[in-house]
């Protein structure tokens, strides 16, 4: 099953897909997000709040994490930035959930705003995995095998 053409034409596919700048910036800018996450209690100040700080730690760890892998074996971890998105929206309704007195303006702010952003990169991580190969270049062949034609054979 390994050696399958349509399998090696669709680990072809995800190699390219990891390997343009737009793939890779995502995967920086969720990396990055993920990271404040985890730190925002004690950069925005709401440490104070244990339930939310040690939410906000453990689901930035994991989205660092998690977006962190798509370089790297982007073929098997594309299909994962649902669960991505998915921790980006638990960010933006967690000051509501978590127990104890959390919700104020600060740290629903700092969540909404993250959470927004983290769902966002998900959801751009996800949408270029299935993104077909003519429409990452506007103007002739793309340079990575793509199927685009030419300006002659339009």
């Amino acid at each position: 099953m390994e050696s399958h053409p349509d399998i090696l034409e669709m680990r072809a596919r995800h190699e390219r897909a990891a390997t343009t700048p737009r793939a890779q910036a995502i995967e920086a800018l969720g990396v990055i997000t993920g990271l404040y996450l985890a730190a925002s209690p004690w950069i925005a100040g709401f440490n104070g709040f244990s339930t939310l700080a040690v939410t906000n730690l453990i689901v930035g760890l994991s989205y660092a994490l998690l977006m962190g892998g798509f370089g790297h074996a982007f073929e098997r971890t594309h299909s994962m930035a649902w669960a991505a998105a998915a921790l980006g929206a638990w960010t933006i309704v967690a000051p509501w959930v978590v127990a104890g007195e959390v919700d104020t303006t600060r740290t629903i702010t700092n969540n909404v705003i993250v959470g927004v952003i983290a769902c966002l990169l998900a959801l751009a991580a996800a949408a270029g995995a299935n993104m077909p190969s003519g429409r990452r270049s506007r103007g002739g062949a793309s340079g990575y095998g793509s199927h685009d034609t030419g300006p002659t054979e339009r």
